[in-house]
């Protein structure tokens, strides 16, 4: 008697199946727009100026002799619109015809370019006051103001390579101070590998000895992408956007005050969030802007989207680098 067994029916049973639906890669949280004092009165041209004026000085008055006026010191902060960006994608019509999933994969054109665009913001953001940009720091310095450094290497050494510690952040508070930064709104965002090493502290974890810090052990210091805990008038955030150290974020080595960084450090950002004090300035010359056609010589429907924009570090007093390795595990 003749059966049909797996062995004998293998050209009738489908050796792959593929599912209806595509799957997409995980995206994280953008942030940094928030953090930049975008201008409006930017009606034209690629160049904005700002003049800007200083303190008054105060003398010694002897009686009857006459006094000394002094004049303001003034100046002026320029930036430009210099970022023109683009993502571009097209599909041909026999593609279209001949896919399944084609529908769904047009269908996502347009989130995608603009979710890239905005990433390539973010990024672009993170970097301004890091050394290379116009107006940033001083590489491999202290970039003192009032007499307190602004750029220095983490404290803390996880696994022979330097990063953030609890003390840096009660240093950054003291610099802010110094700078004459309002308290309010004081935050800091570091890279995810900060997280983890707050999370594993000895200092920290040990409630017996820090009360401050209770429910650190059980809820852990990071929840998504904000800190459940305040460290130091800090609220602090984690990102995957935060500029490399060296000249233009080229990831070389930095020795500030005869600490070494190592090549892979980030460049952790602290300021006040304050809307006056807001430590970026940026302009949109033209907004994520969408446009698409059809192609008939290539026989393909294509659709691009475009931005301008500058940016620029508007406060460097308000403004904050502590660099640390992202290699600490």
């Amino acid at each position: 008697m003749a059966g049909m067994t797996t062995g004998n029916s293998g050209h009738l049973i489908r050796s792959e199946l593929w599912s209806n639906t595509l799957k997409d890669v995980l995206t994280d949280e953008l942030m940094a727009q928030g953090y930049v004092r975008w201008l409006s009165e930017f009606p034209d041209g690629d160049t904005f100026t700002i003049p800007s004026i200083g303190e008054a000085t105060v003398r010694d008055y002897t009686e009857d002799t006459a006094i000394e006026y002094d004049a303001l010191d003034t100046g002026e902060f320029q930036f430009n619109i210099s970022e023109y960006i683009s993502a571009g994608m097209y599909i041909t019509d026999k593609n279209k015809q001949d896919g399944f999933y084609m529908s769904e994969l047009e269908a996502s054109f347009i989130p995608k370019q603009a979710r890239a665009l905005m990433q390539r913001l973010e990024g672009d953001i993170l970097k301004q006051g890091q050394p290379g940009v116009s107006g940033g720091q001083t590489v491999a310095d202290l970039n003192a103001i009032n007499g307190e450094a602004h750029r220095w290497v983490g404290s803390a050494t996880v696994n022979s390579v330097a990063t953030l510690g609890v003390e840096d952040f009660a240093r950054a508070n003291l610099s802010l101070n110094k700078a004459n930064v309002p308290q309010e709104n004081r935050i800091a965002i570091v890279d995810p590998s900060v997280g983890y090493v707050m999370d594993t502290l000895t200092n920290i974890s040990n409630i017996s000895n820090n009360p401050h810090f209770e429910g650190l052990v059980t809820s852990g210091i990071s929840n998504g992408m904000k800190f459940v805990k305040n460290i130091y008038g800090f609220d602090v955030y984690t990102s995957n956007y935060l500029a490399k150290c060296g000249t233009n974020q080229a990831g070389t080595s930095e020795t500030i005050d005869s600490v070494v960084s190592g090549a892979d450090a980030r460049c952790n950002v602290f300021f006040s969030a304050s809307q006056d004090v807001l430590p970026y300035i940026g302009a949109w010359r033209q907004m994520p802007r969408v446009e698409s056609e059809r192609n008939k010589d290539f026989q393909r429907d294509e659709y691009l989207t475009t931005a301008r924009y500058g940016l620029k570090l508007y406060r460097p007093e308000n403004f904050i680098t502590i660099l640390g390795a992202t290699g600490v595990v």
